[in-house]
């Protein structure tokens, strides 16, 4: 068990060392754009957005809490933990390329849908890996922490270096915050998957964008989920 930590906790420093890497030239051009794009949207128009995302994550958390089963692994060592929690991640990815095609397929109406179906799928997620994990997702600060994991996956450079630095001294930042900054992490969800999901709309290669599209998105939640877990459980 202690030569697998050791392993973990190399891996959690290359991960990290992903995590404030600079993003490609193509992502960063493509966030300027996007907040120029949000520059021209009327404020109540970003405070309809904004309310409705709140609600439709608050929705998500409320209803991934209940359907989670709320199993003990206090007990079960980090190598049975990462196992059961890739195990979860196939079935949610699977899930969620089944999804993608369909949606896809379906064009611009069905397309649309995606957007809260995917949102719930990856939310599920993250309640099963935090209670794999051995966290107790009844409490409030437990589903603040999953917010901010799906923030870190989902976020542009400037605002994932911010993010991580709360995960990363979580049992001192958490005592500060009382909830998200709503605007910010609609925004920064949003700007983070528009463009590959614009190409989800386009009759004919729709299906193939979108199955290809929440394979990637499922993968990246997988690897953030994971890794900020294992940092909080073996410390920073």
């Amino acid at each position: 068990m202690a030569e697998y930590e050791d392993k973990v906790r190399d891996e959690l420093v290359l991960w990290q060392r992903k995590i404030v890497k600079r993003s490609s030239l193509f992502n960063r051009m493509s966030k300027t754009t996007q907040t120029k794009m949000n520059s021209l949207i009327p404020e109540k128009v970003h405070n309809v957005v904004t309310e409705s995302i709140k609600n439709m994550a608050k929705a998500t958390l409320a209803g991934s809490n209940v359907t989670t089963k709320k199993e003990a692994f206090m007990e079960v060592n980090l190598y049975e933990q990462d196992k059961r929690v890739k195990q979860k991640l196939t079935t949610y990815r699977k899930t969620a390329v089944v999804e993608g095609a369909g949606t896809g397929a379906g064009g611009i109406l069905l397309g649309l849908a995606d957007f809260p179906l995917l949102l719930s799928i990856k939310m599920k997620f993250l309640f099963e890996a935090a209670t794999i994990y051995g966290f107790d997702t009844n409490k409030y600060e437990e589903r603040l922490f999953i917010l901010h994991v799906f923030q870190l996956a989902f976020s542009s450079d400037e605002k994932r270096k911010e993010t991580f630095e709360t995960i990363k001294h979580w049992e001192n930042k958490k005592r500060e915050l009382l909830d998200m900054d709503w605007r910010v992490f609609q925004q920064e969800y949003r700007d983070h998957i528009d463009l590959v999901k614009m190409f989800q709309l386009i009759p004919g290669v729709g299906a193939v964008v979108g199955a290809y599209a929440n394979y990637n998105l499922l993968d990246q939640l997988g690897e953030t989920a994971m890794n900020a877990y294992r940092l909080r459980l073996l410390g920073n």
